[in-house]
């Protein structure tokens, strides 16, 4: 993913654990996994300093945890064009897989 490779080491590591958290624990804190509201999509939350970053997941299945795109938070609001971005490439991922 893009996005991740052009983050600083330190944002790389905390994406790293966080996601970590999701394969180790049955439920997982809001604070960091966060279901987004009326879809079937997830946003990884990381902070690091006072930078705040999300990276738009979801389940393929039980347990596969599909990664879509990352952005750097600059309002309190997630933008409305992101959650459209990330439900256009889950559409583009099953229709991929179903091909």
């Amino acid at each position: 993913m893009a996005f991740y490779r052009k983050q600083p080491q330190r944002v790389q590591t905390k994406i790293d654990w966080t996601l970590k958290l999701t394969m180790e624990l049955d439920v997982i804190p809001e604070k960091y996994f966060k279901h987004l509201e009326g879809t079937n999509l997830y946003e990884v939350r990381i902070r690091v300093g006072t930078n705040i970053y999300r990276v738009f997941t979801f389940f393929d299945q039980e347990n596969l945890v599909i990664l879509l795109h990352g952005i750097t938070k600059k309002t309190q609001r997630t933008p409305p064009k992101e959650i459209e971005k990330a439900k256009r490439l889950q559409k583009e991922y099953y229709d991929g897989k179903n091909k």
